[in-house]
């Protein structure tokens, strides 16, 4: 099941990319496109659900619910999940995109270690999981040199003056990580209203619950970065420019969606005026 609906599509079309544009490191850019383009609807769908329950966390019903339940789980969960469905929001919405990218991650390592491997074996593994119409004898072997890196091996930058390699990707990979974690947090949170200003001690309450939810969020703009930098530090490059490429493209989709304002120079200059 796995080789047949998640590997062998992505290693045919990785390689299919490959047999057309020539540079395997090209290859894994489109892919990545091709693949945030698919989960484009997916991506819309998650930021209104995140959307959505920042404005339910707001709600003063939601505050009420917790306080006048809090001694009975059965039953604040009951209410909970009649506010959700009254409210129209899906508590599982946020994540779905998250859980699909899972095995295109797997799927595209393994894609990548047999798509890059050079012994014998290796190559007959291959084999076995192309599809006829790539013609094997045409692609293979394939050059896994992308720029400075080797994509089959951990990325490292070598300079003369230096003792040691810089992970640039790594690098590279964390500080998008960071930058796309902190623009999604601001696209998806909601502008306070002159009406929840004016709530007092339900509106304080509610603000409370709001910055323990930003706690959470910050903790994950920093956790989040490390950890994809650790993998990419570790595992092949061309899984770390899948991340890298993936990050810009999600910017990007953010900038097309609306969810993200740009500061130009012109548009400050004519507000001057």
């Amino acid at each position: 099941m796995w080789n047949r609906f998640i590997l062998e599509p992505m290693l045919n079309l990785l390689l299919w990319l490959y047999a057309h544009v020539g540079d395997f490191g090209l290859a894994i850019i489109l892919f990545t496109v091709l693949i945030r383009l698919a989960l484009h609807p997916l991506m819309k769908q998650q930021t209104k659900s995140q959307e959505a329950m920042m404005r339910l966390q707001q709600d003063p019903r939601w505050k009420e619910i917790q306080e006048k339940y809090k001694n009975d789980r059965e039953r604040l969960a009951q209410e909970q999940m009649k506010l959700y469905q009254e409210l129209g929001v899906n508590p599982f919405g946020s994540c779905l995109p998250l859980l699909l990218q899972l095995p295109i991650i797997f799927g595209l390592y393994q894609a990548i270690m047999l798509a890059l491997g050079n012994t014998p074996a290796q190559l007959l593994e291959l084999v076995r999981h192309l599809y006829p119409a790539l013609h094997a004898e045409q692609l293979l072997p394939i050059d896994n040199r992308f720029l400075w890196m080797d994509l089959a091996r951990p990325e490292r930058l070598y300079l003369p003056f230096l003792p040691f390699g810089i992970p640039v990707l790594a690098i590279l990979v964390g500080v998008s990580t960071y930058f796309q974690s902190k623009l999604m947090s601001a696209a998806t949170k909601p502008k306070d209203s002159p009406a929840s200003k004016a709530k007092g001690k339900s509106g304080k309450k509610g603000r409370d619950e709001s910055s323990q939810m930003e706690s959470m969020t910050k903790m994950m703009n920093v956790y989040m970065p490390l950890f994809l930098g650790y993998i990419t530090m570790t595992f092949p490059a061309g899984l770390g420019l899948y991340f890298l490429v993936s990050n810009l493209v999600t910017v990007f989709q953010y900038i097309l969606l609306g969810k993200i304002e740009i500061s130009l120079p012109w548009k400050k200059a004519e507000k001057a005026i």
